[in-house]
């Protein structure tokens, strides 16, 4: 799947490949190079140029090529060696997507060994050549494979190990010539100092072959320049490594290395290196190394163990902040519901009392008004009949709370009663005669409680019809006017039809009339009565005689 909006220039390539004959392609492959190289480096249309050489096959295309015999391609080396730079180049920063596996497994190895191949042509051609420019350019080329396989494997560090495993390496490696041997072992010291950890995956075979071909060109080879990368490429191991380190100074292979590196000429140039490798194989520093071992070993086990414990703390960390954010926003909301149900008692509390005053102002404001109507000799009477309703509303609530109380104290009292009850009444048998005694008793009982119910009905309906009358005449006298003020009928609407009340009121008023009348001499020692007496014989009228609401009784 091609990628969408991909450069011109690649497309056109890959259309310019695609045509061409075959002895053509290495040469249009070279202007990928010109491509990359205007492009800035590290920028994302790097990248995305990568891609589109990547996904119109172009890299294959430059496997393809490194791959053929060299005679037959246009160019010879300088075309192979400027294609090993397009080809490491454009596989670093690379992003595949979706062809992920078959990029890293497939295709990054086989460009790996592609160049270690290359690397042994070109160093077969350099020892078989005879002129001295001819041996140079080719170790230029030979340069230049080494470089782009070094950039390959810093961009791509999984590589390292299939680059040591393979045998082409190897016979890179024991290669009798200087410059050749020398850019080895400078490509390996590199390739170690980015991953040295990548040594020890590799089989015991492979690494002891590596260490016995560094050992040899360290002790057999005249020539300084090897032996001076061979010390600092064996001093690189010991350093990385403490296993090889105590395979140089335990192993059979390796008895007596100390001693032929004392016999070393000294005041070379890598003289401080190779005392210094020296000094890490003399037993005094092999015994300091072991103790260094057991120290890093020690700090590699609390390193991990605080590790674990570090990172049990931070999983539970995000619970631990939830469970404290949830206890505070608990303790929040408490704290608000705390805050607001005082507010709320505070304001119901405020709301009785000033209900209680406004029904306080309201009672005190009815008993005057009630104190106007009322006659002054009655006025005695009128309070004692309040405070008796007063007291006993309090003794009804009172004796209310109290039986309440007393019942909740009672009641498992009554449940274990009843239980006593129902396990008498379900043990005992009782005969018929008696069943039908105790429901004869029971029907007279709900008839005679259903009689005095209607009595009691009527009675309180009776009671209710002269409450009303009563009220309604309180009404209209609190409501009537002077009898200044009064015209027409209206005096007669106070008329009662009532006998002993009209005979009581004309006594009264008669009297009031002859005390008025009277010389003020008569009025001397004289007090006012509170009562009127009215003879008793008037009193005795039955209660049935009274006018309730407007109409009369048959």
């Amino acid at each position: 799947m091609k990628a969408m909006g991909t450069d011109p220039r690649i497309l056109s390539l890959a259309a310019e490949v695609a045509i061409s004959p075959e002895q053509n392609v290495p040469v249009i492959l070279l202007k990928l190079k010109e491509i990359i190289n205007n492009t800035p480096f590290g920028s994302s249309e790097l990248k995305k140029v990568k891609q589109d050489i990547y996904c119109y096959d172009l890299i294959r295309y430059c496997l393809l090529v490194l791959s053929q015999d060299c005679s037959r391609i246009q160019g010879g080396w300088t075309t192979i060696s400027q294609l090993t730079q397009i080809l490491s180049h454009c596989c670093v920063g690379l992003e595949p997507g979706e062809d992920a596996e078959e990029f890293y497994n497939e295709l990054l190895p086989s460009a790996a060994e592609n160049f270690l191949v290359l690397g042994r042509q070109l160093q077969t051609c350099f020892i078989n050549a005879a002129k001295g420019e001819e041996k140079d350019a080719l170790l230029h080329f030979f340069e230049i494979v080494t470089d782009s396989l070094f950039w390959l494997l810093g961009g791509h560090v999984q590589l390292i190990q299939n680059v040591l495993r393979s045998d082409h390496f190897l016979h890179l490696l024991q290669t009798d010539n200087v410059q050749v041997g020398s850019t080895v072992m400078t490509m390996l010291q590199n390739i170690l100092q980015i991953s040295s950890g990548d040594l020890l995956r590799i089989e015991g075979k492979t690494l002891h072959s590596i260490l016995n071909e560094v050992v040899f060109k360290l002790l057999s080879t005249p020539s300084p320049v090897i032996r001076s990368t061979a010390t600092r490429l064996l001093l690189l191991m010991a350093e990385s490594h403490q296993e090889i380190l105590i395979l140089l100074r335990l192993s059979a292979c390796y008895k007596g290395l100390r001693s032929l590196l004392n016999k070393q000429e000294p005041g070379t140039e890598f003289s401080q290196e190779l005392r210094h490798l020296i000094g890490l194989l003399s037993p005094k520093v092999y015994q300091e190394v072991e103790e260094q071992k057991l120290h890093q070993a020690a700090c590699l086990i609390q390193a991990y163990w605080k590790g674990f414990q570090t990172r049990k703390r931070l999983k539970k960390l995000p619970s631990a902040v939830i469970t404290l954010q949830r206890s505070f926003r608990s303790k929040r909301t408490k704290m608000l519901l705390k805050l607001s149900r005082q507010k709320e008692e505070e304001d119901r509390r405020l709301q009785l009392q000033l209900q209680r005053q406004r029904a306080m102002r309201l009672s005190r404001e009815l008993r005057l008004s009630m104190l106007e109507i009322v006659h002054p000799g009655q006025v005695e009477k009128h309070n004692r009949e309040i405070e008796e309703k007063s007291a006993l509303i309090i003794q009804k609530h009172w004796r209310g709370y109290r039986e309440r109380k007393n019942f909740c104290q009672q009641r498992p009292s009554l449940v274990e009663y009843k239980a006593a009850v129902t396990l008498q009444r379900a043990g005992s048998e009782v005969s018929g005669v008696i069943n039908r005694e105790l429901h004869s008793q029971a029907q007279e009982r709900l008839q005679h409680y259903f009689m005095g119910r209607a009595l009691e009905e009527r009675a309180q309906q009776h009671r209710e019809a002269l409450t009303a009358r009563i009220n309604t005449n309180i009404e209209q006298l609190m409501k009537a006017p002077s009898l200044k003020e009064a015209e027409g009928k209206e005096p007669e609407l106070f008329l009662s039809r009532s006998r002993p009340v009209a005979a009581k009121a004309k006594q009264a008023h008669l009297n009031t009339l002859k005390h008025i009348q009277a010389p003020w001499w008569k009025k001397l020692g004289e007090e006012a009565r509170d009562e009127i007496d009215i003879p008793k014989d008037e009193l005795s009228i039955e209660l049935g005689t009274l006018f309730i609401g407007g109409t009369k009784p048959p």
